[in-house]
């Protein structure tokens, strides 16, 4: 008697390494959207992303389909900021629900990456050519124009002329000590971000959300996905480390920080991560009684 085969559904962690296994085949919507299965575990990610097809859809049955990309230009951001209202979280900034994309389909408001996303999807769906730029402090929109590259701020909408983007990065410049004979050029702050790197800002951007308010338990659910999505990043599984040690996963985080030193000996913390493992040792394991 045959019986039949018995399929173990992957874990959201599973499901997400699956999406950003491959550079080649990066799955950036999708594995953006599923980070908010930590949230919401129940949460389908296909029905959120055919949410997004309708949206999609919608704005296509609206443009002429000889329309220039000037044109599909205006009929994106009239549609995206007008119609639908989506805009920036001005009044919950740090609200960790504005990095999740079903929310921010809910709710119409985002943080500059999450609200750049839906854009983006947007416009390539409408015959756009639009990119994410890890522009410092402030995730941006660019679009290839026949006229030439137009730069977007997620954030409002607005249209951004090099003195405005001039304006935005002195700051950056300042902290940095790129100014005068050291002064890196704009356009080195406007190259398109590769998928990986997007979506690398989006789980530290909530990473930084559970840090400051001290959420462990969030915090690993995060770094969980930045040890998967940055292997060869040893920092982040240091900090997975330290988040283990204060949620009382003594064992797991020693392992961690065995990895960390052996791939960064010379790191400036090496010293420090050291006597933290040792203290880690010294604890052991407690006995069941």
């Amino acid at each position: 008697m045959s019986h039949p085969l018995l399929f173990k559904a992957p874990s959201p962690l599973e499901y997400f390494a699956s999406l950003v296994a491959d550079d080649d085949h990066f799955a950036l919507l999708e594995a953006a959207v599923s980070i908010a299965q930590d949230e919401y575990p129940q949460l389908d990610v296909q029905v959120v992303l055919a949410e997004i097809d309708a949206l999609a859809g919608r704005l296509k049955s609206r443009v002429p389909a000889d329309a220039a990309p000037v044109q599909r230009l205006r009929f994106l951001n009239r549609f995206f900021y007008q119609e639908l209202g989506f805009a920036g979280n001005v009044n919950d900034y740090y609200d960790r629900r504005n990095s999740f994309l079903n929310d921010v389909l809910s709710q119409r408001r985002g943080i500059p990456l999450t609200l750049a996303l839906l854009y983006i999807e947007l416009a390539s769906q409408l015959g756009l050519t639009a990119r994410g730029v890890s522009f410092p402090g402030h995730f941006l929109v660019k679009l290839r124009m026949p006229q030439g590259e137009v730069v977007i701020d997620p954030f409002d909408g607005r249209s951004l002329s090099r003195e405005d983007l001039d304006e935005r990065l002195a700051p950056y410049r300042r902290r940095q000590g790129l100014v005068g004979e050291f002064e890196a050029p704009l356009g080195l702050f406007l190259q398109a971000a590769p998928a990986r790197d997007i979506l690398a800002r989006m789980l530290r951007n909530l990473k930084e959300v559970h840090r400051s308010a001290r959420d462990w338990p969030r915090w690993l659910a995060v770094q969980e996905r930045l040890v998967v999505l940055l292997p060869q990043q040893a920092e982040e599984r240091r900090d997975r480390a330290l988040v283990r040690a204060e949620l009382g996963q003594s064992e797991a985080a020693i392992h961690d920080l065995e990895v960390y030193l052996q791939q960064r000996p010379a790191a400036d913390d090496a010293r420090e991560m050291a006597e933290r493992l040792a203290a880690l040792r010294r604890q052991g394991t407690p006995r069941l009684h």
